[in-house]
């Protein structure tokens, strides 16, 4: 057995009809009894496994989420309100979603015993003082978003200290990958191709000089089911690849990977935008095994694949 596979657990994938949950649902399938609960607000019932148990349902309903969790081994709670914007805009139904809602979840776990893998966010760190970041670097989000993870990653652990629940939290840099649908609000790769492949202007906020770190969906599966079958618990980990693109390179080689005659277009920057991001993923590496697999340009070519395809 290697040290993240999963075998004959009792699984529910939170958000499992959406982008990251789906591929940890398919990826647990085949070994396991797969539960996915989510209410397809952004998900898609078409990305569920045929074999998985599916629950339709907001984490916010108390019903939904006890037979979701009863009897349950491991949760991988992906479940979550991503929107940095529409946190602006509506704080309080990000908090009721991202922290009061995660709560709740990990006290149904603590009832089932269940270790519990959550999503964090490199959003947590908001402008960092220096890059690659480490866990231990300062932590002062920007948007309500990025407070409400920084929430649940501290519950996390202090759930593991108090109660001894089996808890990890694995703060995500900028996943990308099939299934990510292009839209105001999600990955900005994902709004390249739709842009490149629709024919219109790639549009890049500011100059084009912010560097993301961006980490393909496989590798971000990688490290969940590490996480949920490691000794060490109670910490966090980043989840990244330790590299750095800057968007206007990003912009180029979704020109290249398209084929495409899509001009690029500089537009206002965006109020508070980050301007560098890079994971340090030691941590991750030592405690986990985690190593990135998908180079960005391997990853890119896929997800540009999958986009053709729909």
């Amino acid at each position: 057995m290697t040290a993240d596979r999963l075998t004959d657990q009792t699984i529910l994938v939170t958000g499992g009809a959406g982008f990251i949950g789906s591929h940890l649902a398919n990826a647990l399938v085949a070994e396991n009894d797969v539960r996915v609960l989510d209410n397809l607000t952004t998900g898609d019932r078409a990305h569920v496994p045929d074999s998985a148990t599916f629950i339709e349902g907001d984490i916010r309903d108390d019903e939904a989420l006890a037979r979701a969790t009863d009897g349950v081994d491991v949760i991988f709670h992906e479940a979550a309100l991503v929107s940095v914007q529409g946190s602006v805009e509506d704080p309080l139904t990000s908090h009721e979603i991202n922290s009061t809602a995660t709560l709740e979840l990990l006290e149904a776990a603590r009832a089932e015993d269940a270790r519990v893998v959550l999503a964090s966010s490199a959003a947590i760190y908001g402008h960092p003082d220096s890059v690659p970041i480490t866990e231990t670097d300062p932590k002062d989000p920007t948007s309500p978003y990025g407070l409400g993870k920084l929430s649940v990653d501290h519950y996390a652990r202090l759930y593991n200290e108090l109660y001894d629940l089996e808890t990890i939290a694995l703060r995500y840099f900028n996943a990308f990958g099939p299934g990510q649908v292009a839209g105001d609000y999600s990955g900005v790769i994902s709004i390249f191709l739709d842009q490149a492949l629709g024919g219109d202007p790639i549009t890049v906020n500011g100059e084009g000089t912010q560097t993301r770190d961006f980490v393909y969906v496989d590798d971000i599966v990688q490290a969940n089911l590490r996480a949920a079958t490691t000794d060490v618990v109670g910490e966090a980990y980043n989840v990244g690849t330790g590299d750095s693109v800057t968007i206007r390179e990003l912009a180029e080689h979704v020109q290249a990977v398209t084929d495409t005659d899509s001009e690029i277009v500089y537009t206002d920057p965006r109020p508070g935008d980050i301007q560098h991001s890079s994971a340090d993923i030691s941590k991750a590496t030592a405690d986990l095994d985690y190593e990135p697999t998908v180079s960005f340009q391997a990853g890119l070519e896929r997800t540009a694949e999958w986009y053709r395809s729909q």
